[in-house]
């Protein structure tokens, strides 16, 4: 999906134009892929933008840089308030969020540790990440014949840059076969994920969904499908689960920062028994009243640009 340019990104403390926001061609991320990132949203309320989620998206990044071995040269605080300003000096009322933290130009080698650390707040309209019908009419996937990586090979817990060339991989591979999207195996051959989003299936009346054993990633809007699920008395289950067990599912969804929550219609073109299901469609209806500040016991999910 083609990124709208705004007018202004936040790097290392400063506002510079879209078009300056540059890195040299010899930055060490550029070349080894050691970095961390995160993708948030912001929605349009009743009062006001609010990105959803910050905070723990933005705790997400700091723990993911500390995985990888770097450390990032704000606070938490610091950058929580980085990406509500960005949101404003770019008039944004319902915007995608990408804060990156890099190591930048100056050394070269596998060492990263000399590297200086950046960081950098872009934000773009952007809307459905798997198309503008995804939301009610599902999407087809398949399962990859790439292995999602083994976390003692590369922690999985972190959201790291380089760790996506597994994910890319997959996602090529689906959309070239004629798939919207694509699951990724683990080496014990159970479901780890897909190319960017946690997957839950549906069997008698309970959530599944892998656990972070499996390979996947601990997902911000997993925690909210588990959140709702608990208040609407829905079961919920983290489980190993095999690909036969999506066959067999009477529904499944997945979800992410970028997907939202979005139902699967067939997994290896075995149609699933609905698309999206109902227990699906409860889990969507919260989540998207939740995003715009419609729910009271969730509003603490939302921070507020302008307040």
């Amino acid at each position: 999906m083609p990124i709208e340019a705004t007018q202004k990104i936040w790097m290392d403390g400063e506002f510079v134009d879209w078009q300056d926001a540059n890195v040299h061609i010899l930055s060490h991320t550029l070349h080894y892929g050691n970095g961390v990132f995160e993708g948030i949203r912001a929605h349009e309320t009743e009062r006001g933008a609010a990105v959803f989620r910050l905070t723990p998206h933005i705790k997400r990044l700091f723990s993911g840089a500390k995985i990888l071995g770097f450390e990032i040269p704000f606070s938490e605080e610091e950058v929580i308030e980085a990406v509500k300003e960005t949101v404003r000096v770019n008039d944004m009322s319902s915007c995608y969020i990408r804060p990156l933290a890099y190591l930048g130009y100056g050394e070269m080698g596998l060492n990263p540790l000399p590297c200086k650390v950046h960081l950098a707040i872009a934000v773009w309209a952007w809307g459905k990440y798997l198309g503008e019908d995804s939301t009610n009419e599902g999407v087809s996937m398949m399962v990859s014949s790439w292995q999602r990586h083994n976390p003692n090979s590369m922690p999985t817990e972190a959201k790291g840059v380089g760790h996506y060339i597994n994910s890319q991989l997959a996602k090529v591979q689906a959309v070239k076969a004629g798939y919207d999207e694509a699951i990724l195996l683990n080496e014990f051959g159970r479901v780890s994920e897909c190319t960017g989003e946690n997957l839950f299936a549906v069997r008698d009346g309970e959530i599944l969904t892998p656990p972070t054993a499996a390979g996947a990633l601990r997902g911000i809007t997993q925690d909210c499908v588990s959140t709702i699920a608990r208040d609407l008395d829905i079961p919920y289950r983290q489980v190993d689960l095999l690909r036969t067990d999506l066959y067999l599912a009477e529904e499944a969804f997945l979800a992410g920062t970028a997907a939202e929550v979005v139902p699967i219609r067939s997994v290896d073109d075995r149609e699933l028994e609905a698309a999206p299901g109902p227990i699906t469609q409860k889990i969507q209806e919260v989540f998207f009243a939740a995003e715009v500040g419609e729910v009271d016991q969730y509003k603490d999910w939302n921070e507020y640009v302008n307040e």
